[in-house]
């Protein structure tokens, strides 16, 4: 494998038009909204007990354990979104705050340092005694990535010296030697956080660690089905017996080498696969890293929405089977969809392709903005294609699918997953190989790459995602030669102009979707990209019943939904005229400024039907109508409606 220079733009400082808006959205708004979720301030929300958790098992004030097993996880990932935000906005204040909850962390460690503020607080005793379900070594890790991403902003080694010596314990505990315990833990994380942990540190168990967890997996006998047995089937979440553990949901029904389909729960998974591309580079693992292909291959082909999301049932947050791609009962949990952004990052590590870049990219644009609201406190927790209402309230199998985003969630993985997503940005544009830089995303912003030991200041604009404009202007104490590769995304619709100092050259995309430009570069060379897009009409493959006969708008990365605000209820006796143009028009009063497609259509006619008549003969009477369609990260946001992404087409 080649030598890649990783997270290549880990500080990049976002002046993106469009996306600036989010970045400051996470540092002014959310971090400081979830954060007094996290201390349950919020009115009418429900409550956290995150942060007091950590309080009781630090001894600062009494009381019982609050919300669910893993809720440790929920102020690591706020912790992780703070270190991001500092990195590119300094803020004494919020330093202080997050410094005050290290303290408080770090004192609810115990002597060995093992630290869980469940097993701490309510069950002492039961430590390891139920990895299949409590989430020990997944709390760790988010606890590990929050230490590794702090100590990058601040350069504070209190918490990394914390997790340090709670990894240096849990080696003691787990592993293939005589007297360890020989599992792993149910809810995948630890095993790509003691990557991070590796990398900032150098220490190589960690590494070995992060190892023998993901090659432990699926190895037989089954180790939940052990575990179960030795408490009795008694199960956490039922306090009674239970069935063995369903070793698929966990993505332990096989070694994870010989695992070709995506099966289980969909956020275990994509952690998972995550941390295995991060071994198979580091490792220059080639077996593991062909596993990493079949997973990633069966996802992006076969189980995954034209929104970037993944995990179609609600049964156990997981995913199905092939093309089963259900609108109105999806999952697609918006975790799920940020690991999804994750593996396809790894693999860009490993192999710069352009079908990883375009995943990331359409889950961003889509899922993750969709996934929170303009104000940036409210959220979903699952992201349907399709919403009725009234189905959403009185159909038990809907009642998952919210019409309108949440305050804050019991189980409230999601908001602060998103929001150290968004305060990383800059590690999701480019990847350095040897001497080649692959840009991956198109998104405004100032940052210094290093390219064959040399540093090169990059200052990109971007007109995305209403505007395929894009340049690049290189700053550099002296001229370089090296390889400029810009990806020419699938999207693109119609021929790609690309000019260097404004002399145009060929931009033809090499097999693995990118554009090089092998030359000598000078300070304030600039590159400018014209990528060409047009509303067009997306269809399904046949397989997937859900949106057989059915279309749906795409315009560059951004797919289109229909909502009732502007096309009445009842959308699906709505239809699309094929033969019709889409027409877009930018309307910079809607939603704070949005490019809206319109299309022509027919309605199917109710007022012809008589009261108490629920069939009839066929008349198929429909009358024209003009459709509108906005962006699918902007649905939502003017009160509760119907919504659909798929509409019937002719």
């Amino acid at each position: 494998m080649k030598n890649l220079s990783i997270g290549a733009a880990q500080h990049a400082q976002i002046t993106d038009p469009f996306w600036s808006r989010y970045t400051s959205l996470v540092c002014e708004t959310i971090i400081p909204y979830q954060w007094k979720a996290l201390n349950d301030q919020i009115p009418d929300a429900e409550p956290s007990y995150a942060v007091r958790n950590f309080r009781i098992a630090a001894g600062l004030e009494e009381g019982e354990f609050g919300g669910m097993v893993f809720q440790d996880s929920d102020p690591a990932k706020w912790l992780e979104a703070v270190g991001y935000s500092l990195q590119s906005y300094p803020d004494p204040q919020l330093e202080q705050m997050a410094d005050g909850l290290i303290d408080v962390i770090v004192s609810a460690q115990q002597e060995d340092g093992y630290l869980n503020t469940y097993f701490t607080i309510k069950e002492p005793g039961a430590r390891w005694t139920n990895l299949h379900e409590c989430h020990e070594l997944y709390c760790a890790g988010h606890l590990i990535e929050a230490a590794v991403a702090y100590y990058a902003a601040t350069g504070k080694r209190k918490l990394l010296d914390a997790m340090c010596k709670y990894a240096d314990y849990i080696d003691t505990v787990f592993g293939a030697e005589p007297g360890k315990l020989q599992g792993y833990d149910g809810h995948q994380e630890i095993e790509l956080a003691l990557v991070k942990l590796y990398e900032v540190t150098g220490e190589s168990r960690y590494l070995r660690l992060s190892q023998y967890f993901i090659d432990q997996r699926g190895q037989k006998p089954y180790f939940f089905v052990g575990e179960w047995k030795a408490r009795g089937g008694i199960s956490h979440w039922r306090g009674g017996p239970v069935p063995e553990p369903d070793m698929e949901y966990g993505q332990s029904h096989l070694p994870v080498r010989e695992q070709t389909v995506a099966v289980g729960h969909a956020v275990r998974a994509v952690y998972m696969y995550t941390a295995m591309a991060d071994l198979a580079r580091l490792q220059n693992d080639e077996e593991l890293l062909n596993a990493c292909r079949r997973l990633w291959g069966n996802i992006v082909t076969k189980q995954m929405y034209i929104t970037g999301g993944i995990g179609s049932t609600h049964h156990g947050e997981a995913f199905s089977f092939d093309y089963d791609l259900p609108n109105d009962t999806v999952y697609a949990e918006t975790c799920a969809s940020i690991g999804l952004v994750f593996f396809a990052q790894r693999m860009l590590r490993i192999e710069p392709r352009r079908e990883y870049a375009d995943v990331m990219e359409r889950a961003l644009y889509n899922l993750v903005l969709g996934s929170m609201s303009l104000d940036g406190m409210h959220y979903f927790y699952v992201n349907p294609l399709e919403v009725w209402p009234e189905a959403c309230r009185y159909n038990p199998g809907k009642h998952h699918v919210k019409p309108v985003r949440q305050k804050w969630f019991g189980c409230s993985c999601c908001p602060p997953n998103a929001a150290r997503l968004l305060a990383s940005l800059g590690q999701y544009l480019y990847t350095v190989v040897d001497s080649t830089l692959y840009v991956h995303l198109f998104i405004g912003h100032e940052t210094n790459v290093d390219i064959g030991g040399n540093r090169v200041r990059i200052n990109q604009q971007s007109a995305l995602p209403w505007h395929g404009q894009t340049s690049i202007t290189l700053g550099m104490d002296s001229a370089q030669r090296f390889t400029l590769a810009m990806r020419l995304p699938s999207w693109v619709s119609g021929e790609a102009r690309l000019t260097v100092n404004g002399q145009q050259v060929e931009a033809a995309a090499g097999e693995k979707g990118y554009v090089q430009l092998d030359r000598e570069w000078a300070d304030s060379d600039r590159i400018e990209w014209q990528l060409p897009m047009k509303a067009e009409l997306i269809e399904g493959h046949p397989s997937v019943r859900a949106v057989a006969g059915k279309a749906a708008i795409q315009r560059g990365p951004l797919v289109y939904c229909f909502e009732e605000q502007e096309n009445g209820r009842s959308l699906s006796a709505l239809t699309i005229d094929s033969r019709s143009e889409l027409t877009e028009k930018f309307d910079q009063h809607l939603l704070g400024g949005v490019c809206v497609i319109q299309a022509q259509g027919w309605k199917n006619r109710s007022d012809s039907w008589n009261d108490g008549q629920l069939y009839r003969p066929l008349k198929a009477e429909t009358v024209s109508v003009t459709l509108t369609a906005i962006p699918y990260f902007l649905w939502g946001n003017r009160g509760e409606g119907e919504m659909s992404v798929w509409l019937r087409v002719r």
